[in-house]
């Protein structure tokens, strides 16, 4: 549900967002979802290892583009662009980590609340 939630949020950034503000957005929110799939394959590690395989995913996707390389699969498959990206823009590298941090922290707050919920609930 979050991750559905996450890449249409992303979607419409990228459709209907522009400036400096819609793609500080659009990196956290991608970073948020890499964070989601990290947590996914992972469960069993501890949140700091799953932030920091998020942050560092993220930013190997990003250096990777200094290469051309997710740029030319951009082009031969454009809906690449939406997973690779195609330019490298170092500013990028801060908004992955902010958006590990939220969702990171978004996920601890959801974990919390329904373990409140669950203790909440007589079991009978």
């Amino acid at each position: 549900m979050a991750g559905t939630l996450v890449v249409a949020a992303g979607l419409a950034t990228a459709r209907y967002g522009s400036g400096a503000v819609a793609d500080a957005l659009g990196d956290a929110l991608y970073a948020a979802l890499v964070l989601l799939l990290v947590v996914l394959a992972v469960p069993r590690w501890s949140r700091a290892a799953q932030a920091a395989a998020a942050v560092g995913l993220c930013w190997a996707v990003e250096l990777a583009q200094l290469t051309g390389a997710p740029a030319a699969a951009a082009d031969a498959w454009p809906p690449l662009r939406y997973l690779l990206g195609t330019t490298f823009v170092a500013t990028d590298l801060l908004w992955y980590a902010v958006g590990v941090l939220l969702a990171s922290s978004a996920t601890v707050l959801a974990s919390r609340v329904g373990d409140a919920r669950r203790a909440a609930v007589p079991r009978g």
